[in-house]
């Protein structure tokens, strides 16, 4: 599995570079081979979006709901997980906001949106919009935020249910989402194809000035992780979880370098379980329900980084969105990073999602998939790490004493 992995970072790197050179070599012509390479992969991610949002989120919801018999250890998780993410979130909003990575930059994209639909409208017609008259039109539209809303009632209401349906149910949606990630990983392999077709099509038109922009972001998204990762958790670490963040780092050395290495979560789970019950305190209750939540919905590394891009992205189309409109594009972050699953290059379809739900051309997302892999690795290990975090203040809040060592 992870021979394939990394297989496909080689694929987009190659697509990637190709498409570099055949666009300089070849020039305008190329556009006649790399529009519709472009497109096919547009296409295809379109298509997956909507039942991967739907199947996702309700598979979530029914799994934390399940556990709700367990009271405040439920309120006290879902608490710091959102307080995390939109911390997050507004770190990455600030720096994006005051380094501009995307303004200036010459790309000369396909699709020239005169608006962004969703931050057009006023924050009131928005809220009342995201309520779905008929949530099957919604899907048939492409409307992420009614069919985001409608998905978080459902399972919601699905814990309401009988144990033997409740279990039908949630069994059912756990089996769609797993269907859908592999068709979902099925599409994202042809993510080579639309690299080497967006980024010819860029550098016969425009030639280089694009990469300056992306590495800016790249510096940005970097920054941002940092600050999180070596600051607010840190913070949190030491007041709320009442333990030295030295010794945290400590313990978690091991899970961190896998997470780093494998860009995943869940392959992490059990060593990072291991590493806050042995060395940082937590207790097994506390880690044995934080932890496995956490790796399916707490996402601190990929609602940042999905924020960055989107205002990245809003800014090489031109539009200089004002505090209220980047508000939109938070809110739609966080309620996309719920049903982030936590495997490779999850953050690149959740992009996909938060670009559609605020009117962003799909285009924009081959702008940053030179780069998403290598931040892959460190969002993945900021998502561990706050999960760990988290683990050892909730088994703080819930009255267990930290371990003397």
């Amino acid at each position: 599995m992870l021979s394939g992995r990394y297989t496909l970072t080689y694929l987009i790197f190659a697509g990637f570079f190709l498409g570099i050179l055949m666009g300089w070599l070849v020039g305008e012509p190329i556009l006649a081979v790399s529009e519709p390479m472009q497109e096919l992969f547009l296409r295809l991610l379109r298509m997956a979006i909507l039942p991967l949002v739907v199947t996702s989120i309700i598979s979530a919801v029914v799994q934390v709901g399940s556990s709700k018999g367990l009271g405040l250890i439920t309120l006290r998780t879902l608490t710091y997980y959102l307080t995390t993410s939109l911390l997050a979130i507004l770190t990455g909003q600030i720096l994006v906001n005051v380094f501009k990575p995307g303004r200036g930059a010459n790309m000369n994209l396909l699709e020239q949106p005169a608006s962004i639909g969703v931050v057009e409208q006023g924050f009131g017609a928005l809220l009342m919009d995201i309520i779905p008259e008929n949530p099957f039109e919604a899907l048939a539209n492409g409307d992420v935020l009614p069919v985001i809303f409608f998905s978080l009632l459902f399972g919601f209401f699905v814990t309401q249910l009988k144990t033997d349906q409740r279990t039908l149910m949630g069994n059912f949606f756990r089996a769609a989402f797993e269907a859908m990630m592999k068709l979902t990983s099925f599409v994202i392999w042809t993510a080579p194809i639309g690299v080497f077709g967006i980024i010819a099509g860029i550098v016969a038109k425009t030639g280089f000035d694009a990469f300056a922009s992306l590495g800016k972001f790249f510096l940005v998204v970097l920054a941002g992780l940092s600050i999180h990762f070596f600051i607010t958790l840190p913070l949190i670490l030491k007041y709320l979880g009442k333990i030295s963040p030295a010794r945290h780092y400590r313990g978690m050395l091991s899970a961190l370098m896998t997470a780093f290495s494998t860009c995943s979560t869940i392959v992490t789970l059990p060593l990072t379980m291991k590493a806050v019950t042995e060395n940082s305190g937590a207790s097994k209750k506390a880690a044995g329900f934080v932890l496995p939540i956490g790796a399916t919905i707490n996402m601190d590394g990929t609602a940042l980084y999905e924020c960055v891009a989107a205002l990245f992205i809003a800014q090489v189309y031109g539009f200089e969105l004002g505090l209220a409109q980047q508000g939109i594009i938070v809110l739609t972050a966080v309620m996309a990073s719920v049903g982030a699953a936590s495997i490779p290059m999850s953050g690149l379809v959740m992009m996909s999602i938060i670009l559609k739900a605020v009117g962003l051309p799909l285009e924009g997302v081959a702008l940053i998939l030179a780069v998403d892999r290598i931040l892959d690795m460190f969002r993945t290990t900021v998502n561990v790490f706050s999960d760990s975090v988290g683990a050892v203040v909730i088994s703080r809040l819930e009255g267990d004493p930290p371990e003397e060592k």
